[in-house]
Parts: structure tokens; C-alpha cells; sequence
């Protein structure tokens, strides 16, 4: 029988230990991710309630936006959105915004079923079109755009930050 210890580890980890200056990848371990679905009847009362609450007017398509209060919106599809913000210390996010919607929406945290990775550098684009079926030419994919596709077989959520 073999002495050999098996040791958990994320499949991302060596992208987060290479250095390598064409492209950068962070594995972001500090965000959480919470999917937003407006209940029957409730959409148009439901953006007004993030913007009073957040300063941004929900996208009605696949497009990010950033609220004052450091959340991200992202356009998921008809009447569903995901909120993306940081994991500060004592701050539940899904939490938050299930006592901030109550009655206006669904609210379910999805931050351990999703892995958020940031790819930048000078081949970021190239590196990302090898395995993505999406056009990443500026015209196409510009600032804010969201897109849902997949890599291998693998539901992807990509957005290009604005700034």
C-alpha cells in the first residue's frame, strides 16, 4: 500500500505562481458573485431600487456596469443579472442584496460554484480567442461588453472592464 498523501489544490494554481510577461492570469479569490432574478412583475421596480441603492440603472443586455458602491452589474439575461463585488471581512453580499431586493427578486450567491480570473497583458486577447468561439477585436468585444460562451466544453462568463 502506498504512503502517498493526496493534497487539495485549485487547478488554477500554477497560473497564479507563473510569471509570465505576454499574459497575466490572477485567480481573484477575494470576490463574490450573487445571481439576480426579478420576480414576476417586479423588474421595472427592481431597477429603480438598485439605482437608489447603488447609482447605476440595471443593463437590459449583456453589458457590465460599475455602481458607486463598488458593485458590478452584469446583464445575464431577460430580468436576471449578476452582482459582483468584493468579500470584505464580515460582508455577505448575497446577504445584502437579499435584504436590500426583498420582494422584488431572487437572490442566490453562486461565489463557490464560479471561479473569477483575470487574463491581461499584450497577448491576453490572442491567448483567449484560442479558445473561445467569440470575436475580441475591440469593434466587436468593446469596453463593458458581456458575453456567455463556453471554453472546452465550459460555461464562461467573460466581460472586458471598462478603464
Amino acid at each position: 500500500m502506498s504512503n502517498a498523501k493526496l493534497t487539495a489544490r485549485s487547478a488554477l494554481d500554477i497560473a497564479k505562481s507563473a510569471s509570465r510577461s505576454l499574459v497575466s492570469i490572477e485567480v481573484l479569490d477575494d470576490m463574490s458573485v450573487v445571481r439576480i432574478a426579478a420576480r414576476q412583475g417586479q423588474t421595472s421596480t427592481l431597477v429603480t431600487r438598485v439605482n437608489e441603492l447603488h447609482g447605476v440603472t440595471l443593463p437590459s443586455n449583456t453589458r457590465l456596469v460599475t455602481s458607486r458602491s463598488g458593485v458590478d452589474f452584469i446583464g445575464a439575461g431577460p430580468d436576471q443579472w449578476l452582482a459582483i463585488g468584493p468579500a470584505a471581512a464580515g460582508l455577505d453580499l448575497a446577504v445584502v442584496l437579499t435584504d436590500q431586493l426583498q420582494g422584488l427578486a431572487s437572490v442566490a450567491d453562486q461565489t463557490d460554484a464560479r471561479t473569477l480570473v483575470r487574463v491581461s497583458g499584450e497577448k491576453a486577447r490572442d491567448t483567449l480567442a484560442k479558445g473561445l468561439p467569440i470575436d475580441l477585436h475591440p469593434r466587436a468585444f468593446p469596453e463593458g461588453a458581456v458575453a456567455t460562451t463556453h471554453a472546452a466544453h465550459i460555461g464562461v462568463v467573460l466581460w472586458r472592464p471598462i478603464g
